[in-house]
């Protein structure tokens, strides 16, 4: 199991640090990658080589964090996952570093103790919580691209502020990173007002594969590899589909099903409070937090989609 460190600990190896890799998770999200292009930034800043790697393309939308990539232009020296719970979730281009992670940040509770080291904190509501922790403790400067990339992380985990893991220390860093120069017109445009034809496209694609169960207390949607396809969507649509099936009047338990390249199917489970995702996802070899978890599943649709209702059947009668 990992070593568990305090912010002090961490900062004090990531000063010593020399040739430092920031991983991402796979199809990433607007907190791994935000969380690791604060910590990017800060660490530049103050003349660390250091690099971002994600498994899979950087959606367009985050251009505006500035992120350095990893072209292999270092030998890397000491190597840092970000937002990264399990190692499974790293993808295949990051398995040369996979199992040689020195120092793993991240929020999610079912952290499986893959790296070395450990800074986490399941209370927090999402990993830029604790970068922005571990920035001060480091009197790092909080720029203004800082600030955006912090706050791109902790809004988008939060669902601009809306999902039961926001609390009151969460608004008071977001007043911080506004403050600092997060220019929040600008982005909560481009995070959650505006919609590319790829994601109404496979919206409706979402919509026209919804069924549902038990009663009506679980609603699933599943996409196809070539439906994806078809509707020409990123990462970032297929981010922003996981909250329709929970936000149906009436369920207790939505479930996005999303064919991957290799077969597999991707799976986000969303719940309302007293019904545990994490349970469902844990038994399938994933995990998360208590209302929004996921895991990977091998195998036909079919047999993915049983798999799926026999567990959420369980974690439904147990809350009845």
């Amino acid at each position: 199991m990992s070593e568990v460190l305090d912010l002090a600990a961490v900062m004090a190896r990531l000063l010593r640090a020399e040739n430092i890799l920031l991983l991402c998770h796979k199809n990433p999200d607007g907190d791994t990658l935000g969380s690791a292009g604060a910590l990017y930034h800060a660490l530049a800043a103050i003349g660390k080589t250091v690099a971002v790697l994600c498994a899979d393309p950087i959606p367009p939308r985050y251009d505006y964090m500035q992120l350095g990539l990893f072209t292999g232009q270092f030998d890397p020296k000491y190597v840092v996952a970000i937002d990264v719970a399990g190692i499974q979730l790293f993808g295949d281009a990051v398995k040369p570093y996979a199992d040689r992670v020195d120092l793993c940040i991240d929020h999610h509770p079912s952290n499986s103790g893959y790296a070395d080291a450990m800074l986490l904190d399941g209370s927090a509501a999402a990993t830029a919580e604790i970068i922005y922790e571990l920035l001060r403790t480091m009197n790092a400067e909080i720029t203004p691209t800082v600030a955006a990339c912090l706050y791109t992380g902790v809004s988008t985990d939060t669902g601009c502020f809306k999902f039961a893991n926001t609390t009151a220390r969460t608004h008071q860093v977001a007043a911080s990173l506004i403050e600092a120069g997060a220019d929040i017109v600008r982005l909560n445009a481009v995070l959650f007002e505006s919609k590319s034809k790829s994601r109404l496209a496979i919206e409706r694609k979402a919509l026209e594969s919804l069924q549902y169960y038990f009663g009506g207390q679980c609603a699933l949607v599943c996409l196809t590899k070539e439906q994806i396809a078809d509707a020409g969507a990123d990462g970032t649509d297929l981010e922003g589909i996981t909250g329709i099936p929970r936000a149906i009047e009436g369920v207790k338990v939505g479930v996005t099903m999303r064919q991957q390249p290799t077969g597999s199917y991707k799976v986000s489970v969303r719940t309302v409070p007293g019904v545990s995702a994490s349970d469902i996802c844990r038994r399938l070899g994933g995990g998360g937090h208590a209302q929004a978890a996921g895991c990977e599943i091998l195998g036909s649709q079919e047999n993915a989609r049983q798999a799926l209702l026999d567990e959420v059947e369980k974690v439904l009668c147990k809350g009845s």
